[in-house]
């Protein structure tokens, strides 16, 4: 079980990326090396590419990935392909536009539309198979001619002198395994790691990192189904936690079952038989339960990851190797492509990237100017996984009707949270004013026809429930960053000690080292 490569699941193979392996052709200082070839790190090739970059795009596989996750793409995230000049990798892979939500609880549906009035005919949601999506993007960065596409597997950073890098020194580029079995090493005047939810890099880039894995989906294919919404994402609000269907085809359906806690079900197909089936709406039941029977039930693990970074020049962390929120909302190719939108934005006035110090400085924002759209996503995300899951807290099953509700009412009160979902407005103070007007809208519930004792004890009881839920998701974020990003601490520090201990480089060995090493210590990081 999990995501296996035994045997492709997906039908439509797109062709895999030539490993170009002339190394006599490489130059002696690649502009830039891009580390890990998904979703933000082909985007980011591509586009430094466009601006005539000389790009090292280096992944250990470029034959088609195959994931249960990464296949619905929010209509924010469209619009950031879109402003990359990437719109058309959602072209010719039979990707399926999603225009909004139907949500499922105790027999009713809730179903709401994403706000794209005023924009183009073109912007919706798009679902696809993941692995088809990235393909495109690889193929569209590969098209570059100044993008080299490399199989490799990145084993270390090296310095200024080719040696193994260690905190305090410029990032010079990577030494790497080649398909051949040799070692090698490519120089860089910036390097940035995308290397995906299992990075070997988050460590060394960042003070600390927060990992929790709160659940897993489990993926099912159904096939030949018609959706009771067509074009929508389904939420089935099922106990103990949310079961999602989506379209990933004209012809295939994607169901994610998620399972909370550390461990799978020792007996998963019974698990899905006795405990999901009957929870699933009936116009599906027959569908699932066919799928169960005859199709592979893959999994896969959910993480949530949240990074206090370092600054480093030389080097940058981009994508699921720095930050990571719960799937449930399909946030996070939204997240990616937004990043790398805003790095391109940052690197794109400089006529090169040589001057490590230099980038540094252009890029010294990044990890701040990110902070709203990345914490609203995340916030969201990570807040309605908790409100969806059940607790056995009656309080807590109040706030989970009441989100049901709200969403039901339609106008602003789906309208608002919606273009939180989709990524086209987000705004981390809305979210805050949507978040507690569910729990204000609880209240008034609970109070209606006239406040009793125990009225007025739930309404303290849900009011707890929400903060409890939504505060410490704010606070690790990262409260100035999130809601006053000018006023978070900038990581210049780090950039003003880096260039002092170049500037000192004539210096012994001995000393030199030891100013390295008191700089190491006195780095400083940036929530």
């Amino acid at each position: 079980m999990g995501e296996g490569k035994e045997k492709h699941s997906d039908s439509m193979i797109l062709p895999t990326i030539p490993s170009n392996d002339d190394y006599a052709a490489d130059p002696e200082v690649w502009d830039l090396i891009v580390v890990g070839a998904g979703v933000a790190g082909a985007a980011l090739a591509y586009r430094q590419g466009q601006d005539h970059r000389r790009v090292l795009l280096l992944e250990r596989d470029f034959s088609q990935p195959d994931r249960i996750v990464g296949e619905l793409l929010q209509p924010g995230g469209y619009l950031m392909l879109k402003k990359l000049g990437l719109e058309d990798t959602t072209d010719g892979i039979d990707s399926v536009k999603v225009h909004g939500y139907a949500i499922y609880k105790d027999g009713k549906y809730a179903a709401v539309r994403y706000p794209t009035e005023g924009y183009s005919a073109d912007v919706a949601g798009r679902s696809f198979h993941h692995g088809r999506f990235v393909q495109k993007l690889r193929l569209r960065a590969a098209s570059q001619q100044s993008v080299t596409c490399r199989e490799a597997t990145v084993r270390k950073l090296i310095n200024d002198v080719g040696e193994d890098w260690s905190e305090g020194q410029p990032v010079s580029g990577v030494k790497y395994k080649a398909a051949d079995g040799s070692i090698r090493e490519a120089r860089a005047h910036l390097s940035v790691v995308c290397d995906g939810m299992y990075s070997n890099f988050r460590k060394p880039l960042t003070e600390s990192a927060d990992v929790v894995h709160p659940s897993f989906f489990v993926g099912l294919l159904l096939r030949n189904v018609a959706l009771p919404y067509a074009n929508h994402g389904h939420v089935v609000l099922a106990e103990p936690s949310p079961v999602l269907f989506y379209p990933i085809s004209p012809t295939e359906v994607r169901c994610l079952v998620d399972v909370p806690g550390p461990k799978l079900p020792a007996d998963l197909p019974g698990y899905l038989r006795s405990i999901v089936a009957p929870q699933v709406p009936p116009e599906l039941q027959q569908a699932f339960l066919t799928a169960i029977d005859n199709e592979a039930i893959r999994s896969m693990q959910n993480k949530q990851v949240s990074c206090q970074p370092m600054h480093q020049p030389g080097a940058l962390l981009l994508g699921d190797a720095f930050n990571m929120r719960h799937p449930l909302t399909g946030g996070g190719m939204t997240v990616a492509l937004s990043d790398t939108r805003l790095l391109c934005e940052m690197l794109q006035p400089l006529p090169s990237f040589e001057d490590a110090i230099a980038t540094a400085r252009s890029t010294a924002e990044f990890y701040t100017k990110r902070k709203p759209v990345s914490a609203t996503i995340n916030t969201l995300a990570n807040a309605l996984y908790k409100v969806f899951c059940v607790t056995g807290s009656d309080a807590h099953e109040e706030m989970r009707q009441a989100c049901f509700d709200y969403l039901a009412k339609g106008g602003a009160c789906s309208s608002g949270p919606v273009s939180l979902l989709s990524g086209l407005n987000p705004s981390p103070s809305m979210l805050v004013m949507h978040f507690f007007s569910v729990a204000l809208f609880g209240v008034g519930r609970l109070l209606r026809p006239r406040p009793t004792f125990r009225g007025l004890y739930m309404c303290i009881a849900l009011l707890i429930v929400a903060s409890r839920i939504i505060l410490p998701i704010i606070w690790v974020e990262g409260l100035r960053a999130v809601f006053f990003p000018s006023l978070a601490p900038k990581p210049l520090n780090n950039v003003k000690r880096v260039e002092s201990l170049r500037s000192m480089g004539s210096m012994g060995g001995s000393t030199a080292s030891a100013l390295a090493s008191s700089a190491s210590k006195g780095l400083s990081k940036v929530r």
